[in-house]
């Protein structure tokens, strides 16, 4: 596991909760906020993913 597998999950993590705090407190913006940080984290996730994968292969 590599610091971009482990920052995704964090941020997916986050924007989860920052989504379901924004609908709790029937925020748009925050909603907004949270899933964006999600695909971000999600983005980030899938990178270290095939790092990994790379970093097999060549052993």
């Amino acid at each position: 596991m590599n610091s971009d597998q482990v920052k995704g999950t964090a941020k997916e993590v986050a924007g989860k909760v920052q989504q379901k705090t924004g609908e709790v407190f029937n925020s748009p913006e925050q909603q907004a906020k949270g899933a964006a940080k999600q695909v971000e984290g999600n983005v980030q996730k899938n990178y270290g993913d095939a790092k990994e994968v790379i970093k097999d292969a060549t052993k």
